[in-house]
C-alpha cells in the first residue's frame, strides 16, 4: 500500500487537489483534526438512519430480503469449495486469514496513517481516516450481528439455517464474515483514491483473498460473505461522502457513488452495486 501511494505521489504536482501537503500545520495540529474527523465520521454513520426516508427503508429491507434468497445457495457453494480446497495455494488462504484479523489490520493502517502523518501527505492521511471510521462502524455492526444472530459456520454443523441466538459460542459466529468486512473495507477505501482501472483490479483482487480464503476453509457461507462486502462498501460510500460534504480535506472530485438494485431472475439472484 505504501508503494503504491508512494508512486502516486511521485506523479503528482504538489499542491494539486490530488495531494495536498499542509506544510504551514504542525504534525499534532493535523493529529488532532485527523481524530476529529475520525470521530465526527463514526458520529454520523451511526446516527445516519435516524435521517432515513422511506426509498432508504425500501433499500434495507431489498438487501435484507436478497440476503435471504441467496441463502439457497449456500450448501452448493460450500461443497464446491470443500471440493476444491486442496487445489487452493495454502499460501493465500494463510495471507487471506492474516489480512483479515484485526489485530493485522490495524498495525496495517497505523502504519499507512503514520507515513501519511508524518510526510504530511493529506491524501494518505484521508484515506486512513476513512478507513478508520469505517471499519469502527462496519465492525461495530458486524460484532453485534455475530453475537446476536449466532448462525452455524460451515465446518461446525453444516447447515445453513442452524441457528442459536446470543451464542457465545465460535461455532455459532459465522454471520456475517469479520474477516470480509475488514478487508473489503481496506481494498475499497483506497481503490476509491485511484480512476486507474487496473490499479483497482488489483486493489480489489487484494482484498477479494481473505473472503475466498473463508469459504474455501468451510469458516462462512456465501451469504455471509456477499452481506458483509456489501456492508463494508455502503458504510465506506457513507462515510466518504461525508467527508467530502464536510470538506475536511481536498478532493479532486465528486466521490462515486453506488447504485444497489435487487436482481431476480432465472438464473440470477443477488443485489447488484453500480459503481
Amino acid at each position: 500500500m505504501l508503494g503504491i501511494f508512494t508512486s502516486i505521489s511521485a506523479q503528482s504536482p504538489r499542491g494539486s487537489d490530488s495531494l495536498n501537503l499542509k506544510d504551514d500545520q504542525s504534525i499534532p495540529k493535523l493529529l488532532k483534526h485527523d481524530i476529529k474527523q475520525t470521530l465526527k465520521s463514526v458520529g454520523h454513520s451511526f446516527t445516519r438512519p435516524l435521517h432515513w426516508k422511506g426509498k432508504d427503508f425500501g433499500k434495507l429491507g431489498g438487501f435484507i430480503f436478497g440476503t435471504v434468497a441467496l441463502s439457497s445457495l449456500d450448501k452448493e457453494t460450500n461443497r464446491f469449495f470443500a471440493r476444491n480446497k486442496e487445489d487452493f495455494p495454502k499460501g493465500i488462504r494463510d495471507f487471506g486469514w492474516y489480512f483479515g484479523s484485526p489485530q493485522n489490520y490495524f498495525i496495517a493502517n497505523a502504519g499507512l496513517y503514520g507515513f501519511g502523518l508524518a510526510t504530511k501527505n493529506e491524501k494518505i492521511r484521508k484515506t486512513s481516516v476513512l478507513i478508520i471510521s469505517s471499519s469502527i462502524t462496519s465492525g461495530a455492526i458486524s460484532s453485534l450481528l455475530k453475537g446476536s444472530v449466532g448462525r452455524s459456520r460451515p465446518n461446525h454443523t453444516g447447515d445453513p439455517f442452524d441457528f442459536k441466538l446470543f451464542s457465545s459460542e465460535p461455532g455459532y459466529h459465522s454471520f456475517p464474515s469479520g474477516h470480509t468486512t475488514l478487508s473489503i473495507t481496506m481494498s475499497h477505501a483506497i481503490a476509491k483514491q485511484f480512476d486507474n482501472t487496473w490499479i483497482k483490479v488489483g486493489i480489489y483482487s487484494i482484498g477479494a483473498i481473505a473472503p475466498i480464503s473463508r469459504l474455501v476453509d468451510g469458516a462462512h457461507w456465501l451469504t455471509d460473505i456477499a452481506f458483509s462486502t456489501a456492508l463494508s462498501i455502503i458504510v465506506v460510500d457513507s462515510i466518504d461522502k461525508f467527508l467530502f460534504n464536510s470538506k475536511a480535506y481536498d478532493y479532486s472530485k465528486t466521490p462515486a457513488k453506488i447504485s444497489w438494485n435487487l436482481k431476480l431472475s432465472s438464473n440470477q439472484i443477488g443485489i447488484v452495486g453500480t459503481f
